[in-house]
């Protein structure tokens, strides 16, 4: 399903792109980037159980991994009702029954339980990897993306990719 998924994914998030804001890429090569950014939290994924978004918006990173790892069981909050319902879509019309989309904001969900937390765009770097460290379970881990290198009070590690020919990392903090 992991192709078709991403089509079926693709498809709905251009229709809803149209009516609400979900996210400023509109042609098909922006969004296949977003894919493609997505993806690098993949394989630092892979053997978890329970992962959880903040801030998931139009549904990057956390569709396009719930469709690659479906043995995961997916969280994502989206406190704005018209992002949320978007992501509500994608859960019942791809199937995924290993997604979760919850309106909620982080200071009010109740969960600190998570093998791994994650957020793309949400908040300024390091104040991420604080909150998410606080939403994880002593040996998880909270995965943040950097486009520029920036020291951090914290220890982690980084982990590059390349992005349509930029430099990219993805950023992790263990707890």
């Amino acid at each position: 399903m992991t192709r078709r998924g991403i089509e079926a994914f693709l498809g709905l998030f251009e229709k809803w792109n149209q009516q609400i804001n979900l996210s400023a890429a509109r042609t098909r090569p922006e969004l296949e980037e977003h894919v493609h950014d997505s993806r690098a939290v993949v394989p630092l994924l892979k053997g978890q159980r329970r992962v959880i978004d903040v801030g998931a918006g139009g549904g990057f990173p956390v569709v396009v991994a719930a469709i690659e790892l479906p043995e995961i069981q997916f969280v994502a909050l989206e406190p704005v009702h018209k992002k949320h319902a978007f992501l509500r879509t994608v859960r019942r019309e791809l199937g995924l029954d290993n997604f979760d989309p919850l309106a909620e904001r982080v200071e009010d969900h109740p969960d600190r339980d998570y093998d791994a937390a994650m957020s793309r765009a949400t908040f300024d770097l390091a104040e991420w990897l604080s909150r998410g460290l606080e939403l994880v379970r002593p040996g998880g881990f909270v995965l943040g993306f950097e486009a520029i290198p920036q020291p951090l009070s914290i220890p982690v590690e980084r982990v590059a990719y390349d992005l349509s020919g930029k430099s990219r990392a993805i950023v992790i903090a263990r707890r």
